[in-house]
């Protein structure tokens, strides 16, 4: 399957990203996927998931069991000029349901080839706020 449209910027990956998300749509989201058979998605529920195929599926299973309204923030991006691995926090609202769920930490890895930018990994796990709280008060020392 050849990969249409042009991703400029990591960025612009990460958008295409979210709004695939927003409108239920797995064949969309795969766009921004590279086309290897090493892109892995590991989902909040620890699954790993390798190549293109598993991964589609997987998001027809999500987008077909409830609608979900993602709030991605981002929290730390580094970019480099071939590879650049973006940190967010996402809250998810499920279906009908007001509450939120989460919050997810999630990284995604992107790397640029010949036609631009592409997802090539993303790892979203519960997130733990005690564990972050005590990483926090560790004292950091840089050498």
């Amino acid at each position: 399957m050849s990969k249409p449209g042009h991703f400029a910027s990591p960025d612009d990956v990460e958008h295409a990203f979210y709004d695939a998300i927003a409108h239920g749509d797995a064949d969309l989201l795969m766009l921004v996927w590279a086309e290897d058979e090493e892109t892995v998605c590991v989902h909040p529920t620890g699954v790993r998931l390798l190549g293109e195929a598993p991964i589609r599926e997987s998001w027809r299973s999500i987008f077909a069991s409830a609608k979900i309204k993602v709030q991605p923030e981002s929290v730390a991006h580094w970019h480099g000029t071939v590879m650049a691995i973006h940190h967010l926090t996402e809250v998810l609202f499920v279906g009908d349901d007001p509450s939120p769920h989460g919050p997810l930490h999630v990284t995604h890895v992107y790397v640029r080839g010949a036609h631009g930018w592409r997802l090539v990994s993303r790892h979203a796990s519960a997130a733990d706020d005690g564990h972050q709280a005590m990483a926090d008060a560790v004292p950091h020392t840089l050498h």
